[in-house]
């Protein structure tokens, strides 16, 4: 058991800290012994109430003087690195150099950010920033392009996993991976342009044309483009005109027959746009007229049965839900009555969003949110593989964007190779694969045809998906085997460590979750790396029970 001593300003993001890293922990009694404290920031307690004593503070602390530690102050965001791993710290943080006055502190460098005390049998991990104020910044805030290949937030928590297993204490957590399966692949598409006739000249059809053309030819000598595929696409640009009047068939249309062809049974999630030809609002002002789409969702209402019909999921490509909670009703309404569904999620249009989306979202209906990620890179925007449940909401959780092809392709944006795509999205996947968590993927409705023809790709990335394991779910599948996992309730009824419990939902339509028990039976060399893995019950079960077996 963690018990957890830090300023009641934080108790929010510290429940949801601990919603990410699922261990038994409680707010700290004085009262109870415990196998680690937590203290984050200047407060103190009696060290001698537990193992191990993890002091996370970005301020000088009275030990650090005590211990013989000069201690330099870092005010500006950093990249900081230790024993081969690497962190980004947004809050600002101290570094250690050893006096040569202590006498039991290890290891004795320069410039860390951390050090390590032992004092009567027990030992004091001291950390050199505020965890809470760094995990509030990232579900908040949110982190930088330059950083986006850092998984922030499930970094601080294998740090804190490793102190505590390390110090030779039993570790039990349930792990951010469905039973069976090494992680969770959500597939999703963004109906922006469903068939290129509802764009007579306009800004989108024009830019198809040149793309279709120069640009296709710029892409072949650049070995972006295959011949094959600048013929279609000349062949597309000239079939234009008789698209328009009917003597040609639409080649952006029939999206839906191309993705069930390639994902081959794999559920998607597809977000459509429920009101056409309305650009929408960036709050004060409207947003760009070319942001309006030229559809409708009724004027594609037969594609959106059949994706149903097909085992997938209709939900909302938001206009201005985001900023308003009424407008936010009315589109959800929108497309319940189109398609008939219920508990629909949400995706922004242009990923607009601010601090108060959450929130709005939530009072309009929405049963999730899918927006926070980038528009033009690929990584964690929010520092996490894992669902979260924003500051501002009480049920509404947040399904991150970690992959949009449009970042990875556009000129202006990453302008990348398919080989260089696919060895940057293969990195990405591996990390997912080692975390645990969902990696969320958005593969617009055009990309599979003519002039964008980005299929094989897509095509890469779902064998590098499957190759490890993943568990394929809809955005409202994965979203449920989370709240499912964050049902999980670890309780202590009384001052024996036996007496702890541990309940949680059962739905027999996911996959189950996993107890993970660290140091069982391991020396502390071994328990850094290995551990053991049960399922996990579903009902009420006994620690003693669940220790039982894992011997």
């Amino acid at each position: 058991m963690i018990g957890v001593l830090a300023p009641e300003t934080e108790n929010w993001v510290i429940s949801e800290f601990f919603e990410l890293f699922k261990t038994p922990w409680e707010f700290f009694r004085s009262d109870r012994t415990y196998d680690v404290i937590l203290s984050v920031g200047d407060v103190s307690c009696d060290e001698r109430s537990a193992k191990l004593i993890v002091h996370y503070a970005s301020c000088r602390l009275r030990m650090d003087a005590e211990e013989g530690i000069e201690v330099t102050v870092h005010n500006t965001r950093d990249l900081i690195s230790q024993d081969g791993s690497s962190l980004v710290i947004y809050d600002g943080h101290l570094s250690f150099r050893d006096s040569g006055k202590g006498t039991d502190v290890e290891p004795r460098v320069a410039d860390r950010f951390s050090y390590r005390s032992e004092r009567d049998g027990f030992r004091i991990e001291r950390i050199g920033y505020d965890l809470f104020a760094e995990i509030s910044h990232l579900l908040t805030i949110g982190q930088p392009e330059e950083f986006a290949q850092f998984p922030t937030v499930d970094l601080h928590i294998a740090l804190l996993r490793d102190l505590i297993i390390t110090s030779g204490c039993e570790l039990l957590e349930i792990p951010p991976v469905p039973e069976g399966f090494g992680c969770i692949a959500c597939l999703t598409h963004d109906i922006d342009h469903p068939a290129i006739k509802f764009h007579k000249w306009d800004f989108t059809a024009l830019g198809f044309l040149y793309r279709a053309t120069a640009g296709s030819v710029a892409s072949l000598i650049r070995g972006r483009l295959k011949f094959r595929d600048l013929v279609k696409n000349w062949i597309a640009a000239a079939k234009l005109p008789l698209v328009y009047i009917g003597l040609a068939k639409d080649f952006w249309s029939g999206f839906e027959d191309r993705y069930s062809d390639v994902e081959d049974g794999i559920p998607s999630t597809y977000f459509v746009v429920p009101f056409g030809k309305n650009p929408g609002s960036k709050l004060d002002d409207p947003a760009p007229r070319r942001r309006a789409t030229g559809y409708g969702a009724k004027d594609i209402k037969d594609a959106l049965l059949k994706i149903k019909a097909n085992g997938c999921e209709v939900a909302v490509h938001g206009i201005d839900a985001w900023w308003d909670s009424d407008l936010g009703r009315r589109e959800l309404e929108e497309i319940r009555n189109v398609t008939g569904g219920k508990d629909l999620g949400v995706r922004m249009h242009w990923l607009f969003f601010d601090e108060e989306s959450p929130k709005l979202l939530e009072e309009a209906g929405a049963a999730y949110d899918s927006t926070i990620g980038y528009r033009s890179t690929v990584g964690f925007r929010s520092g996490t593989t894992q669902v979260f449940k924003p500051r501002l909401t009480d049920r509404l959780l947040e399904l991150p964007l970690h992959v949009m092809d449009t970042a990875l392709f556009y000129p202006a944006y990453a302008n990348l190779s398919p080989k260089n795509a696919c060895s940057l999205l293969r990195e990405l996947v591996n990390q997912v694969a080692a975390l645990g968590g969902c990696v969320t993927v958005n593969w617009h409705d055009r990309s599979l045809a003519s002039e964008r023809l980005w299929g094989a790709s897509y095509a890469d990335l779902l064998e590098q998906l499957k190759s490890c394991g993943a568990w394929f779910a809809t955005a409202s599948e994965s979203v449920a085997w989370f709240r499912k996992r964050r049902s999980v309730v670890f309780r202590t009824d009384g001052l024996d460590e036996d007496a702890g419990s541990m309940t949680g939902e059962a739905c027999e339509k996911l996959p189950g979750l996993l107890l993970r028990v660290h140091n069982t039976g391991k020396n502390v060399e071994e328990a850094a790396t290995h551990f053991v893995d049960i399922p996990f019950p579903g009902v009420r079960q006994g620690v003693s029970e669940l220790r039982d077996h894992c011997t």
